[in-house]
Parts: C-alpha cells; sequence; structure tokens
C-alpha cells in the first residue's frame, strides 16, 4: 500500500498507537498540574508560577503532537 498524504482531520482521527496514548495522558497530566498551580489563589513564589507556565507548554506541545501519531497500516517485512 503506498503512502498517501493525510490531512490533519484525518490524521487526528486516525488510530492512535498505545505509545503515543500513554504519552498523551501524561502531557495532559503535565499540563493540568501547571494549570492547577497557575489559578491557585495562595501566593506563590514566582520561580514556581513561572516553572508552572513551562509544564503547561511542554503538557499541551506532548498532548497534541502525541494526538498527531498514527499506526501504520502497514506490515514490515520479515528479515531475513
Amino acid at each position: 500500500m503506498k503512502n498517501r498524504k493525510m490531512n490533519l482531520a484525518d490524521r487526528v482521527l486516525a488510530p492512535t498507537p498505545k505509545w503515543f496514548k500513554v504519552l498523551r495522558t501524561v502531557g495532559i497530566a503535565l499540563a493540568s498540574v501547571g494549570g492547577i498551580i497557575i489559578a491557585s489563589p495562595v501566593a506563590l513564589p514566582v520561580g514556581l508560577v513561572s516553572a508552572a507556565g513551562y509544564l503547561v507548554l511542554g503538557g499541551s506541545i506532548i498532548s497534541v503532537v502525541s494526538q498527531t501519531a498514527v499506526k501504520s497500516e502497514e506490515v514490515p517485512e520479515p528479515s531475513k
């Protein structure tokens, strides 16, 4: 089967490999923890709030990239 170019909608809706599902969940958790720290009603040190911003950014990027990973439909050829 030839590789065809997929648009973004096809890629997001296609099946995701198990490893990337786990990675996506970790990314969502990181972004959530960062969001909780940022939204905290208690005054926190500037460094912690700054690090939380990076957690949100990194977690969001991990989640989005993991969601666009697609299971390959091609069967690898056995090595000789």
